[in-house]
């Protein structure tokens, strides 16, 4: 084990690493952002990943969904990502959940910390009610064109950020999703680490019109 993590046991030292085994998290969602996080936290040491989408792979999603082949089309997601991080880390049990949020909610798991990698707000929305009657955080994300968002949720309410609708997402640019996603990961990483993580802030990340890479930051509540 200790071969495995050495350059993050450098990082923060073996109590650390080994602390991780004891966490327990949940990605929601298994597409773009949730192919990204099963490969940044699945190999983490994180003792246990649940990862939950009802959906099937489709060829015309993979461009930006680095965990699956066009040999997987019409295979779970959730699925093929658990089966992926049980390959690659023999640390972590990767256990996958052929369902929507509601119906995975309700087998009542325990988790540390619920990611969003979902692509809606009626289930972002869900995930925050959800989080906040169990206490439990969760990370926010979300990708469109060249822009992105992300956000630690822990007192703050969703609802009281963004106004809860259905929308069809524009184009999507495969690199925002993996950046995106890192950015998630780090958060989830850090804080499951027991570092600093800053808490109810919305980090919207956009191109200008000059190409430039832009980050601002919004508090909730």
């Amino acid at each position: 084990m200790n071969n495995y993590f050495a350059r993050q046991i450098k990082l923060w030292g073996e109590e650390t690493q080994k602390s991780l085994q004891d966490k327990k998290i949940a990605i929601i969602g298994a597409g773009g952002l949730g192919s990204s996080l099963s490969f940044a936290l699945g190999s983490s040491g994180i003792g246990e990943v649940h990862i939950v989408d009802f959906d099937e792979v489709s060829v015309h999603n993979i461009h930006r969904q680095i965990a699956f082949r066009t040999t997987d089309e019409g295979k779970n997601k959730a699925e093929v990502n658990a089966d992926i991080i049980m390959q690659r880390c023999p640390y972590t049990k990767a256990i996958p959940h052929a369902l929507n949020f509601q119906q995975w909610s309700e087998l009542d798991i325990d988790v540390d910390l619920i990611i969003d990698a979902t692509d809606n707000l009626p289930t972002r929305g869900e995930i925050d009610k959800y989080a906040k009657e169990k206490n439990i955080p969760w990370i926010y994300g979300s990708v469109e064109a060249f822009n992105g968002q992300v956000c630690f949720f822990d007192q703050a309410s969703f609802r009281d950020f963004f106004t809860i609708k259905e929308r069809t997402p524009a184009g999507i640019a495969a690199p925002i999703v993996m950046h995106i996603a890192s950015l998630q990961a780090n958060l989830a990483l850090r804080y499951l680490a027991g570092w600093s993580v800053k808490k109810d802030f919305v980090y919207y990340l956009f191109f200008n019109e000059e190409g430039e890479l832009i980050t601002q930051k919004f508090a909730i509540g």
